[in-house]
């Protein structure tokens, strides 16, 4: 692996590249201070300059903020493998990388999953993680939700149509899928490389034959590993999440050692987006407590 070429300047975004052995690994960083790592979500056409863009402002007047793109999902490149199991080993590259001692994580859906795995292996190098719905487990509701059936049926036959449904679904307020919003995540879900990454995660078969491995594994499923994060975690989740629904939430507050909930009402899976002040103040607030 060869280190990146530190072009940052305190006052603009300024995006790097990392080489490793598979491929590059790209991200953002803007500000200075302690780092603060953000991971994105999955789904089509995510990327984390799209799931954190907007917050990056706040969060860098007291945060060295750093932006990962995950490999598969268009801006790093496609690793091979599993998003999820790639993803978590891009962590561990990115912060090797950039020789950080010790790193907050804020982390939406998968990120947040992926964030608390590193923090469960690594708990040397991680000072506080925040996690954005998409942990845990179903206790009342179905799963597959209604959010993930409809991330399926895009992934397995993308259409406008089909990707409009399943925008609407990541929402409290419609308003928010604008066409401008469905065309940049048009363009991205339906680049080649992008959704034949996306069919090895959300793809029916795919789905089908993980959850099956998962019911025959002998090794334990990561929502019965949290007691083994020793961080302290903010969990944050949108009372009207159809993606994750809140129910998801109670297996985590209650076994992660140092865990808080906040729920933000009128609020659907992307709580940094729809809740911005709100989500902003409650983690600040959280990563700035002594």
């Amino acid at each position: 692996m060869t280190p990146p070429t530190d072009t940052m300047t305190n006052s603009q975004l300024t995006t790097r590249e990392i080489s490793t052995p598979r491929g590059a690994l790209r991200y953002h960083t803007i500000g200075e201070g302690a780092p603060l790592l953000m991971l994105h979500g999955s789904g089509p056409g995510v990327t984390g300059l799209r799931n954190f863009r907007d917050n990056l402002p706040r969060f860098a007047e007291h945060f060295r903020c750093i932006v990962l793109e995950f490999p598969g999902f268009g801006v790093s490149d496609d690793f091979g493998g599993h998003p999820m199991h790639t993803a978590l080993e891009a962590v561990v590259e990115l912060v090797d990388a950039l020789a950080l001692d010790t790193v907050a994580i804020v982390g939406n859906s998968m990120g947040g999953g992926v964030a608390l795995s590193y923090a469960s292996a690594h708990p040397d190098r991680v000072s506080r993680v925040v996690t954005i719905g998409g942990i845990g487990k179903n206790v009342f509701g179905p799963g597959p939700s209604e959010g993930i059936r409809l991330l399926q049926e895009f992934t397995d036959d993308p259409s406008r149509e089909r990707l409009v449904r399943w925008l609407h679904s990541m929402v409290f307020d419609s308003a928010l899928i604008t066409d401008a919003l469905i065309e940049e995540r048009w363009a991205q879900a339906t680049d080649p490389a992008t959704l034949e990454s996306a069919r090895r995660m959300y793809g029916s078969a795919a789905f089908a034959a993980m959850m099956a491995a998962m019911e025959n594994s002998t090794t334990p499923p990561p929502w019965s590993m949290l007691h083994t994060v020793s961080a302290p975690v903010l969990i944050t989740w949108g009372r009207d999440d159809r993606v994750s629904p809140l129910d998801m939430a109670l297996v985590p507050m209650r076994t992660i050692p140092n865990a808080e909930l906040h729920v933000f009402a009128q609020c659907g899976h992307w709580a940094m987006i729809e809740q911005k002040s709100a989500f902003e103040d409650t983690v600040l607030s959280f990563l700035q407590r002594s």
